[in-house]
């Protein structure tokens, strides 16, 4: 069974029986619940944006999804293969009642999703995904009489918009990236990234680009979590191609890893901080990510002499937290940077662009600027849940045991130590505990999970 019903949406392997996996028919009700859900919101403006990566399964989702919200009387507006980020900024620019993305994100070509926005362009709400589930499964909806039933048109043009919008942000240096004349490369991993990228990099004047994994045919060549063990060919790519840098994308291009010009891998948990690290030595602002994230954030942001604050782990907990303390840059470990200058989502063309702006600017390799940065090292480890365990008498037993560590309680519980943290929370998808960890060395890191997943496992 891979059908997986959250606040943040509906996902799961496409086809087979409905109510396991994603099919036709919970995507029809999902659908419907989300139009009845929206109605409630704003009753005048019956607009929805939607877009897609390159799943096989993405034009059946589309037109089920499409066909569902019309008969809702809804008027939609579709981009076709487009880009998470893009997406959420349609939404503004239509001023949209809402949006919908189609895609599993780094999942398997197997899956997809349907990724609900609100009428900022931003992920719905907590609340707001309970109640849908709960229409869903109710079938709390109605659908429209044929004089009310909506229509479809197209936006070709939603990107350039998107790209349009990342070139006139202040602190990203079109001029200083053309003149640096840099060879780059990438991996779209077969996904929208391959009509995104290119253009990206041409209307920022880069003129030496190295493609890999172009064609947005939805037939990903690796698995799509851009994690070093996938990322071996371009990061030979990148290497043998005497390329200045390399960039990796998500299927849906809202994540971003990049590939130094030795073919070493940046890490994705230092996407964020590179940037964070740019944007600080312009102006002082207060940072954000979530606390599975890396260290490195809250000690650059120190180090420019501004406050670091960390919010509860998925990306609308983290764009909250960014509203409440004005922050201007945030996002998470896994390559998701947030720009509210431009949107409040994660968009990896926006960190495409201001990354080769630091690049320009600062003059220095890849490599080099990897090393001016404090190092640290993840683990991540998992412990089995059933309905007898309980984990806030767990998490309770351990917060008294360290009750001498600086912790945070948030979402979980994180502990701090001189030279690294762990990190425990219940997974929002699986009935595990997520144990993650952080150390200034690999050993660490290790050493620390498997201690917790032990006093765990006792304490069970």
């Amino acid at each position: 069974m891979s059908l997986i019903k959250s606040i943040s949406g509906i996902r799961g392997t496409f086809g087979g029986n409905a109510g396991e996996n994603l099919t036709p028919v919970d995507i029809v009700a999902f659908s419907a619940a989300y139009g009845q859900w929206l109605k409630k919101q704003d009753t005048k403006n019956l607009k929805i944006i939607i877009g897609r990566d390159a799943r096989p399964s993405g034009e059946i989702v589309n037109n089920l999804v499409t066909g569902t919200l019309m008969a809702m009387g809804f008027n939609i507006i579709d981009l076709g293969l487009s880009t998470t980020p893009t997406v959420e900024m349609a939404v503004v620019n239509h001023n949209a009642s809402g949006g919908i993305i189609l895609t599993a994100s780094h999942n398997p070509v197997s899956w997809n999703a349907l990724k609900l926005l609100n009428n900022k362009g931003e992920f719905i709400s907590a609340a707001a995904g309970k109640e849908i589930l709960d229409m869903a499964s109710n079938q709390s909806f109605q659908f429209e009489t044929i004089e009310n039933i909506g229509n479809k048109s197209n936006d070709d043009e939603a990107l350039i918009f998107h790209i349009n919008k990342i070139k006139a942000l202040k602190w990203v240096n079109v001029d200083a990236i053309k003149n640096a004349n840099f060879s780059v490369a990438f991996d779209a991993v077969n996904s929208s990234g391959g009509i995104a990228i290119p253009l990206l990099l041409k209307e920022l004047g880069v003129q030496n680009i190295i493609p890999l994994y172009d064609e947005p045919n939805g037939k990903f060549p690796h698995n799509p979590e851009p994690l070093p063990a996938h990322l071996t060919e371009i990061m030979n790519v990148v290497k043998n191609s005497n390329a200045d840098v390399g960039f990796v994308v998500d299927p849906d291009v809202d994540r971003l890893a990049i590939i130094a010009e030795d073919g070493s891998y940046f890490g994705e948990e230092y996407t964020l901080v590179a940037i964070a690290d740019y944007l600080l030595s312009k102006e002082q602002s207060t940072t954000v990510s979530n606390l599975s994230s890396s260290r490195a954030l809250a000690d650059i942001s120190k180090k420019h002499g501004c406050n670091y604050v960390a919010s509860a782990v998925g990306e609308v907990n983290v764009v909250l937290k960014m509203k409440e303390v004005n922050a201007k840059i945030g996002g998470e470990g896994n390559g998701g940077i947030i720009y509210p200058e431009l949107h409040y989502g994660r968009d990896a063309l926006v960190g495409i662009a201001l990354f080769l702006s630091y690049m320009a600017e600062k003059q220095e390799k890849v490599s080099e600027i990897k090393a001016s940065y404090p190092i640290y090292y993840m683990a991540k480890e998992k412990v089995q849940l059933t309905p007898q365990i309980n984990l806030n008498e767990i998490l309770k037993k351990l917060a008294e045991q360290y009750q001498s560590q600086p912790q945070n309680n948030i979402d979980g519980l994180k502990i701090e130590f001189d030279n690294g943290w762990v990190h425990l929370r219940k997974s929002n998808t699986e009935p595990i505990i997520r144990v993650y960890t952080e150390h200034i060395t690999k050993v660490g890191s290790e050493q620390l999970a498997n201690t917790f997943v032990n006093q765990v496992n006792s304490l069970i």
